[in-house]
């Protein structure tokens, strides 16, 4: 596959994902994706997805439990 964004080329590899599902952030760990060797760029193949969706729909194992802070990104700020 070849990469939208540099034309690089992508390899098949094992990711964490930031997933939302039903309003709610999931770290996923182990998810194939096609990572462009050349940006990072990476790509989910529908059924992927589809397949992490079903999983979190299920009871599942739960590794480790994070806080995540919400903010506003505003140019005064920066």
């Amino acid at each position: 596959m070849q990469c939208e964004f540099c034309g690089g080329e992508t390899k098949k590899k094992n990711v964490r994902r930031q997933h939302w599902f039903q309003r709610r952030l999931y770290i996923v760990e182990n998810v194939e994706a096609e990572v462009c060797t050349e940006c990072g760029e990476r790509y989910f193949h529908a059924k992927t997805l589809d397949a992490v969706d079903a999983l979190l729909l299920k009871k599942h194992a739960v590794k480790e439990t994070l806080c995540v802070e919400v903010v506003e990104f505003s140019k005064a700020a920066a």
